[in-house]
């Protein structure tokens, strides 16, 4: 991923140094639970641990030869050592060292990425309890439909990150896998114990059966959560974009002192962090597609999915960090504008209380056909004259024979949908 996407915590993790340091760490891992098991003397196990190094140049140099990128690590390793050399890649195949490491090395990413869910379901929190009596118009295909709140709107996207942290920890611990099973998952030329060693020390789980790989169902639904996630804050940044609109100016991303907006139009204040996440979120998206290819491998092996997951790995471990602290704080800033929601609420005439009104007349006895088809014509007279709704009830004779101006007036009372927000708020937990 490129340095503007990503951020240096992350970024740390997926560097070659870090991933060959993995690497070694299974193989030195490998060595200790072979002397557990009496066959490598504990004492060339301390000069392992103590004397193997490698040198990255060093690697890619012998690659140039082999072809083959672990073959190159372990003969570079072996440089660094004395006759203990030999236990280096002990009974081992090529994967099971990059499939435990991997595991290894997603677990030091998932760590990061929980964090940052957490944390950002904490911003949602904050802003769900401070706006939880904000009102503000509800709107249904982009339409002004009934009252609700901004409170509740953050609220809403509270559970969901909620169920996105308990998806993103199951995913989480499906890769957290490691495999030392040998060439086609058999352990035929190395013991069980082994495996279950070094996924102990790595703090990753052995997998109960593996050929020689780990199954690729494992990432592809770890990365259909990340997508998963990734598209949560897409629904959640257009939702900012589209409150961010000049006609409807409810919300604003922060707009930082010398920022600009327009090389053309200098007076525009653009919410071109929501807009980066929504992009961003696509990418995310296109690489499930790609960890979902990678499922059906060959036999007991391919290496179809080795070079597709040095790519999207990285790529979409770095981007989700980068986008949930971008997108924390475009949330944690973000300008509210309460006397534009109220504003708002006014400019469609009154229409949004037109199923309160039909209500009423069914409670004083009006069939549901009859109430529809008494108010419906009104509510779209208030919409072609601009004449607000709760003036043509008032002089409806149908209705004013049924209702009083207090039951009218009550009909129109905004509080009245939102009632039930507290209650609402104590089934979240949040009051």
């Amino acid at each position: 991923m490129i340095e503007r996407y990503s951020r240096p915590e992350m970024r740390a993790i997926w560097t070659e140094e870090n991933k060959f340091k993995a690497w070694l760490e299974v193989e030195l891992c490998a060595c200790e639970a072979w002397a557990e098991l009496g066959v490598i003397p504990k004492e060339d196990t301390v000069k392992l641990r103590e004397n193997a190094e490698f040198n990255i140049d060093r690697i890619y140099e012998i690659e140039q030869e082999t072809r083959h990128d672990v073959i190159a690590f372990t003969r570079a390793v072996s440089e660094s050592l004395g006759a203990e050399r030999k236990w280096v890649h002990y009974g081992l195949t090529s994967t099971d060292v990059v499939d435990t490491a991997l595991g290894y090395l997603l677990r030091q990413a998932n760590e990061i990425l929980e964090k940052d869910i957490v944390n950002f379901i904490e911003i949602l929190k904050d802003k769900a309890i401070a706006y939880k009596d904000t009102p503000m118009m509800g709107r249904t295909h982009g339409v002004h439909a009934e009252p609700t709140t901004f409170g509740l709107k953050m609220a809403l996207w509270y559970e969901e990150m909620k169920r996105n942290l308990e998806r993103f920890r199951h995913a989480a611990n499906g890769v957290q896998f490691g495999k030392i099973s040998g060439a086609v998952g058999t352990y035929a030329n190395i013991d069980p114990f082994v495996e279950e060693f070094v996924c102990r020390k790595l703090g990753t789980s052995p997998a109960p059966i593996s050929t020689q790989t780990l199954q690729r169902d494992r990432h592809a639904e770890y990365m259909a959560t990340l997508a998963l996630i990734a598209t949560s804050l897409d629904k959640f940044a257009t939702e900012i974009r589209a409150l961010q609109k000049s006609e409807v100016r409810e919300v604003e991303e922060a707009f930082a002192k010398g920022q600009k907006g327009s090389s053309a139009m200098p007076h525009k204040r653009n919410p071109i962090g929501c807009e980066n996440i929504s992009g961003l979120s696509r990418v995310i998206r296109g690489h499930m597609i790609t960890a979902y290819e990678n499922v059906p491998l060959w036999h007991e092996r391919d290496i179809s999915h080795s070079s597709v997951e040095r790519v999207i790995l990285p790529d979409a471990t770095m981007l989700l960090n980068y986008m949930l602290n971008r997108f924390g704080n475009i949330v944690k800033n973000l300008t509210v504008f309460p006397e534009n929601m109220k504003r708002n609420m006014e400019r469609t005439f009154g229409v949004p209380f037109s199923g309160r009104v039909m209500t009423k007349l069914i409670d004083k006895g009006f069939s549901r056909e009859q109430a529809y088809d008494t108010v419906q014509p009104r509510a779209m007279q208030a919409w072609e004259t601009q004449q607000h709704f709760r003036e043509i009830v008032e002089n409806t004779p149908e209705i004013t024979a049924v209702l009083s101006p207090e039951e009218i007036a009550d009909a129109f009372n905004p509080s009245w949908h939102l009632k039930n927000v507290d209650t609402i708020f104590r089934k979240l937990g949040l009051i």
